[in-house]
């Protein structure tokens, strides 16, 4: 484990931290903002140098929605949005790399100019040698959200939580910003998100973590520190897991 003082002891070895599009805008709610992803990236930080194995998935929300394309062809559509994410891992990467961390970005569609195309054992390498690995392209399908694709990562190098960082500080029965009354839960099983259709993840990626047995922290990125709080295990946002 790297050197340094913290008061807080990890719970997790290895987390994939999925980053929502519009978490990486700020105030802006399009494209980048960077000093907004610097505040992201803080806290990324220390849990690496905490010893903590970290993964990252990013949307690109920000960019573009390929299901809200309009009569735009879906596939093509999709594709845009796996660019989209690209844009966004290479701005994590570069506020990492300017607080000292190292980090990968991997691609599950090739562009070898700008990043390593995907390969299993090679991230889980980088992984145990420090770095921090950006994975963008969603899983280099379309039809498959970013969720599903945090879901997929997580299953294929051992996570053992997926940190899903959002615009909200949980999961609700119904929409918060609609409903004031809207109900926040602590604890949910995954049956209970599939057959409530709770918006947690998209049921692909629900029924992924299930089958694998990998819970799911949802909480909110409002407050960056809250990546450090949900690694050490503190009580924030909404864990999803096996009954």
């Amino acid at each position: 484990m790297k050197t340094g003082v913290f008061y807080l002891q990890p719970k997790y070895n290895r987390i994939l931290l999925k980053l929502s599009g519009e978490s990486l805008a700020g105030s802006a709610t399009h494209g980048i903002d960077f000093d907004t992803v610097l505040k992201i990236c803080e806290p990324i930080k220390k849990c690496a140098d905490m010893g903590i194995q970290v993964g990252i998935v990013v949307g690109g929300g920000n960019f573009w929605r390929g299901r809200s394309s309009g009569k735009m062809d879906r596939t093509r559509a999709d594709h845009m949005g796996m660019l989209a994410t690209t844009i966004n891992a290479l701005g994590v990467a570069d506020a990492l790399e300017q607080l000292g961390v190292q980090v990968r970005v991997q691609t599950a569609i090739a562009m070898q100019q700008i990043a390593e195309p995907y390969i299993r054992n090679r991230a889980v390498r980088h992984l145990e040698k420090g770095r921090v690995v950006v994975f963008g392209c969603g899983t280099g399908n379309p039809f498959f959200s970013t969720d599903t694709a945090a879901a997929l990562r997580a299953a294929e190098i051992d996570a053992d939580i997926i940190l899903k960082a959002t615009m909200v500080d949980g999961v609700y029965d119904s929409d918060p910003k609609k409903n004031p009354d809207a109900v926040k839960f602590d604890t949910l099983s995954f049956m209970d998100v599939l057959n409530r259709n709770l918006q947690v993840m998209d049921s692909t990626a629900a029924s992924l973590c299930k089958d694998n047995k990998i819970p799911i922290l949802v909480f909110s990125i409002d407050e960056p520190d809250n990546i450090i709080k949900a690694v050490c295990g503190e009580s924030i946002g909404t864990l999803v897991k096996e009954d």
